[in-house]
């Protein structure tokens, strides 16, 4: 072993080091709920939209503190241009509904044998809209959709993403204090599962390890999400049916990620158990040097296009690519991140969203190499007014990938 920080301990040696932290960071407060909700209304108001409908999930908790998974029956709120707010729902749930609310409003229901459909366009209508283009939450289920598509004729139905993304896309000073937080945990986690390593550790013992760990440190799900990738697995993005057990001088790749306060933390760290050859020391470089130059290129006023193609512009320099193809990068260079793990904006070249600051996303442009292994560098970004800032700092080289 020439690498530092890899191998060397126990599972239980780093679980019983762990101590909670989750405790220094506080959830969002009430006031910011209000706020956002008079952000909303404010672009409702330039946009001449009279309502807006939030369904169930995270829309309708970003912007009222609600949370209510989305099921079968319709839950959701229509909210005004005017800021008056009215919560939709099955009678039966009423008692619940007022219990979870954070910010007041209107309850109106229907029993079971009714049209929730019907009920949203009488709630409409109760309240001087009369007709136009109503703003449908992009996560809205076709179901619903389609049913108030089909029980009226006055309103167009039309995408509510210029005015939930509008919002959502620029995060708050304690939106980014959490999301720091919970980046800080997930690279933790990744030092320690780095060092719990050996020849013949399975995928799941590593993966039942992160998740064990996120839970130590007050990430009480566990991890969100958790990809951990040995050899030749390591050059499928996204993991393989039946992952393989570690074998000396192989590349590690572990993509993970907690929620805490219901935001979300996503890192990626790859690096090689042993010694690395020639192939995996230059693939691993130009990741690095790849990362950087999308880094450098998310200066306000640049668009998300302008990051993912400076990613290519590295590595056709360095005969990978060109575009999706192999040997190289075979999909976007990083997506938006908050209380979705995949959110607005995306780093791709079809996105011409101009960066400001409060945007937050991720910068991790992979390169694979097929039959032999994939390198990821995944690290955030979160925009200020000077320029882009990372969450946590990048890997350092492939001898000290965590710079100790």
């Amino acid at each position: 072993m020439n690498m530092k920080g890899i191998g060397g301990s126990t599972i239980e040696a780093e679980l019983n080091a762990i101590q909670p932290t989750i405790h220094l960071v506080k959830p969002i407060q009430k006031a910011e709920f209000q706020q956002r909700i008079d952000r909303a209304c404010q672009l409702m108001q330039e946009k001449n939209v009279p309502a807006l409908y939030l369904h169930a999930g995270t829309n309708l908790f970003y912007f009222t503190g609600m949370k209510w998974n989305a099921s079968e029956r319709m839950v959701g709120a229509v909210l005004f241009s005017n800021g008056k707010l009215i919560y939709i729902a099955p009678e039966f749930e009423k008692g619940t509904i007022l219990d979870f609310m954070l910010i007041e409003g209107e309850v109106t229901c229907w029993e079971e044998h009714e049209s929730p459909y019907e009920l949203f366009i009488e709630t409409l209508k109760g309240n001087g809209v009369e007709k136009g283009a109503i703003s449908m939450d992009e996560a809205t289920p076709f179901f619903v959709f389609d049913g108030i598509r089909n029980c009226q004729d006055s309103y167009e139905l039309v995408n509510a993403r210029p005015i939930t993304a509008g919002c959502r896309m620029i995060k708050s000073e304690a939106e980014i204090a959490i999301m720091q937080h919970a980046m800080n945990i997930t690279l933790e986690v990744h030092k320690a599962a780095a060092r719990i390593l050996y020849v013949g550790i399975s995928a799941k013992e590593v993966t039942d390890f992160i998740h064990e760990a996120h839970k130590k440190y007050g990430a009480t799900a566990g991890s969100y999400f958790c990809i951990v990738l040995f050899g030749v697995d390591s050059s499928f993005p996204h993991g393989v049916k039946s992952p393989k057990d570690l074998e000396e001088n192989e590349v590690v790749l572990i993509d993970t990620g907690c929620m805490l306060h219901d935001y979300i933390s996503d890192i990626t760290r790859t690096f090689v158990y042993g010694k690395a050859n020639e192939e995996q020391t230059r693939i691993w470089n130009i990741e690095k040097e790849t990362q950087q130059a999308a880094f450098d290129a998310a200066q306000l006023g640049n668009t998300c296009a302008d990051v993912d193609n400076a990613s290519r512009v590295v590595l056709e320099f360095y005969g990978l690519g060109p575009d999706y193809k192999l040997p190289g990068l075979p999909h976007r260079t990083g997506h938006g991140i908050g209380l979705g793990i995949h959110e607005w904006p995306y780093i791709v070249r079809n996105d011409h969203t101009v960066l400001e600051p409060g945007m937050t996303f991720s910068n991790e442009p992979m390169i694979c190499v097929p039959g032999k292994f994939g390198i990821r560098h995944e690290d955030h970004i979160y925009m200020t007014i000077e320029g882009p800032k990372w969450f946590t700092d990048p890997m350092h080289s492939i001898e000290n990938p965590f710079g100790i």
